[in-house]
């Protein structure tokens, strides 16, 4: 019976990718596909050890001849992002992934398909079993839960690994070697409000944000792409004109995401009906302008809210200390890094706002390579919110990886590249968090830079992997374990 991954190379990295696909690695999920290395690694008569949070680590001697080379871990997380289409049927609890060849890439049947971070998983198992590479001593960390907290890597304890040089394979552009990333914190902001009823003369009306691309709040922060709270706040205050109450506001899902969508309750005296119309589409005209080329599908629209019953609306002064505030809170990119061409260096994200029954929250997230501009931004923002009256709460987050030009295993990763393929690899650093940030935090003598093959629409149904990128990346990486000395 022929699979999706029959005749694809190399054949061993294949073979367990397409075995530990079998196996439901939802984040929070892991304890199967953790017990599965261990089980593993001990039919392969390997050394492996599992924490109590599910990390493994496994060890591997060295091949003959290179015993004295210095140890190196090659890392990767054992959970995926479980997003499917709204007609597939699929339980991530417990069933596996369907893979689905076509030429050159390899996806699932719609759900995301788990390579992300599954072919790290796959290529260090692969490199597990196989004798006949050449090495020297090596670990394998694979950790848990790092789409959804990255709590795998915050709880790694000292004494758990012993290598000082690193390989995280969780990045997804081949020919591109990865030396830093950012961290984050979220900044939230919390007013309680006072509701009365709406006054009998108002009607009711809904205001929408549609049609914006949204993105990943670090890597599309630099696009120039709307920002929905931010748009619907410039309509909320141009209404003020017409005397435009607040009832309820929401929009934005995720921190990490730049929001797509909101809406906003209105209420609005009758007569000012049709000058509120105008002003709405006015405000439309202008931002499709102003953003005609990042957004071209943006829509600002008002319509009455006839089928709504009679709401409550918030006290004048409190709506005017929320709009205010999310007109002064910063959005985008605040600084672009010096040593890396193109990269942002520090860049902060308005990110949902939500009405609950006394109270409505703004969550906010900061990102900086740089741990003191990350305080800074965090203080900046949280000075905005503090001004405006509500109240700030500053979350834990995670640490930045400082990029090092200077690093011996990039020396290694691109002189091993340029003599494989003949051209230089990219040198770059990422603006989202990896957990090399973490790793390096908790092990501070850690010398590391990450790479992978090139994968598209990760965290979604479009998850796709370039077959034969794969085979460029293993080839890669054996030669760099080939070369560190």
């Amino acid at each position: 019976m022929s699979t999706a991954i029959d005749g694809l190379k190399p054949e061993l990295v294949w073979k367990y990718f397409a075995e530990i696909s079998k196996i439901p690695r939802g984040s929070k999920n892991e304890k199967q596909i953790s017990n599965y290395i261990v089980q593993t690694a001990k039919s392969l008569g390997l050394e492996a050890k599992q924490d109590k949070f599910l990390n493994v680590v496994v060890r591997k001697p060295a091949s003959a001849g290179r015993e004295n080379a210095p140890s190196v871990c090659l890392q990767g997380h054992l959970d995926m992002v479980c997003e499917k289409n709204k007609d597939t049927v699929h339980d991530f609890e417990k069933d596996g992934i369907e893979l689905v060849r076509k030429g050159n890439f390899l996806s699932a049947n719609g759900t995301t398909l788990g390579a992300d971070n599954g072919i790290a998983v796959a290529t260090n198992l692969a490199i597990m079993e196989d004798k006949s590479l050449v090495h020297g001593p090596l670990e394998f960390l694979f950790t848990i839960d790092e789409e959804t907290g990255l709590t795998g890597a915050n709880n790694l304890r000292q004494g758990f690994l012993q290598s000082n040089t690193l390989m995280n394979l969780d990045s997804e552009e081949e020919g591109a070697l990865y030396v830093g990333c950012s961290g984050g914190r979220n900044t939230v902001g919390t007013w309680k409000v006072t509701l009365k009823a709406a006054p009998a003369d108002a009607a009711a009306f809904v205001l929408h944000v549609k049609g914006l691309r949204g993105g990943h709040s670090g890597l599309e922060i630099d696009k120039g792409r709307g920002n929905s709270l931010k748009i619907l706040n410039r309509v909320l205050i141009a209404l003020e004109k017409v005397d435009a109450r607040l009832s309820t506001i929401e929009g934005g899902n995720k921190s990490n995401a730049i929001p797509r969508e909101a809406e906003a309750v209105v209420y609005i005296p009758r007569r000012n009906a049709k000058k509120a119309k105008t002003i709405v589409e006015q405000c439309n005209g202008v931002m499709k302008t102003e953003l005609a080329t990042a957004e071209p599908d943006l829509a600002v629209t008002i319509e009455e809210g006839a089928s709504l019953k009679r709401g409550k609306i918030m006290k004048r002064n409190q709506q005017e200390a929320l709009t205010k505030t999310i007109a002064a809170l910063p959005h985008g990119v605040i600084k672009m890094s010096a040593d890396i061409a193109g990269l942002v260096e520090t860049s902060t994200n308005v990110a949902i706002i939500r009405t609950e029954k006394s109270r409505i929250v703004v969550t906010t997230s900061q990102r900086s390579s740089v741990a003191s501009e990350i305080d800074e931004i965090l203080q900046s923002v949280a000075a905005v919110f503090s001004l405006g009256g509500a109240k700030v709460e500053q979350a834990e987050g995670y640490p930045g990886w400082k990029p090092n030009l200077g690093s011996p295993i990039l020396k290694v990763a691109k002189a091993t590249y340029q003599s494989l393929y003949g051209k230089q690899p990219e040198v770059k650093a990422i603006h989202a968090g990896l957990e090399c940030g973490i790793i390096g935090e908790k092990f501070p003598s850690m010398d590391m830079v990450s790479f992978g093959p090139t994968l598209e629409g990760v965290h979604s149904p479009d998850e796709k992997i370039h077959i034969d990128t794969v085979e460029k990346f293993w080839n890669f990486l054996l030669g760099i374990l080939k070369n560190v000395n």
